[in-house]
C-alpha cells in the first residue's frame, strides 16, 4: 500500500533524492507546493527545531504525513557556519553560487578547510503528533575553493570526499544516496518507521 507523504520542502534536488529512497518503502511523496503550502518560517538556531516547525507546518495546512529535514554544510573552522543558515547564507534571494563564494572567501585565510554536512529529518504523522520520528546522519569532508562536478546541488561542487577523490557533484545519484547525509538519514528513518 502507498502512502502520501507530504516533503515540507519545494527543493527539486531534495524532493527526487528522497522520493528515490522513500518509494521502496511504499511512500508517494510530494512537495508541499503541489497543496499550496507556502514555506515555513525557519527561526530556530538548530535543525532539529527547524525541521520540526517546518513539519508540524506542513501537516497543519494539509491534514496528511509530512516529512521535513533541515540540513546544510557546517565548516569547522568557521564555528559551524553556515549551518542552519547554508540555503541563505550570502543572503536573499538563495542562490547556490553567491553562497558558495561566501564560503569559499569566508574560508580563504583559514588552513583548516575541513567540513561537513550535516541532515535531521523529521517524520510527523499529524501537525500535534507528540512523537515525531527523528533521525540524523552526517557526511565528512573538505571544502575545496575550485567546483568540480555536475551533479547535486547547494555546495556539492565544492564538497571534496578525500577518501573517494571526487566531489559530493561528481557522485552519482546512487552512490550520493548510499553516502550522503540525506542518505543515512533517511535510512535511519525508514528504520524506525518500520
Amino acid at each position: 500500500m502507498t502512502r502520501t507523504l507530504i516533503l515540507a520542502s519545494n527543493n527539486t534536488g531534495k524532493l527526487k533524492e528522497f522520493s528515490e529512497l522513500l518509494a521502496p518503502a511504499g511512500f508517494d511523496l510530494h512537495a508541499q507546493g503541489k497543496f499550496n503550502v507556502p514555506e515555513a518560517d525557519e527561526p530556530h538556531c538548530t535543525f532539529i527545531e527547524n525541521a520540526l516547525e517546518k513539519a508540524r507546518h506542513a501537516a497543519r495546512i494539509t491534514g496528511l504525513p509530512a516529512l521535513a529535514d533541515d540540513s546544510g554544510v557546517c565548516a569547522n573552522a568557521l564555528g559551524g557556519a553556515p549551518g542552519v543558515l547554508s540555503a541563505r547564507y550570502a543572503g536573499e534571494p538563495k542562490s547556490d553560487a553567491r553562497n558558495n563564494r561566501k564560503l569559499i572567501a569566508d574560508l580563504a585565510v583559514q588552513t583548516d578547510k575541513s567540513a561537513y554536512y550535516y541532515c535531521v529529518l523529521v517524520f510527523v504523522r499529524h501537525a500535534n503528533d507528540p512523537q515525531p520520528v527523528i533521525a540524523d546522519g552526517r557526511w565528512n569532508g573538505e571544502i575545496i575553493a575550485t567546483p568540480r562536478g555536475q551533479g547535486g546541488f547547494g555546495y556539492d561542487p565544492h564538497f571534496w570526499l578525500p577518501v573517494l577523490g571526487k566531489t559530493a557533484a561528481e557522485l552519482s545519484a546512487e552512490e550520493k544516496n548510499r553516502l550522503s547525509h540525506r542518505g543515512q538519514a533517511l535510512r535511519m528513518l525508514v528504520e524506525k518507521l518500520r
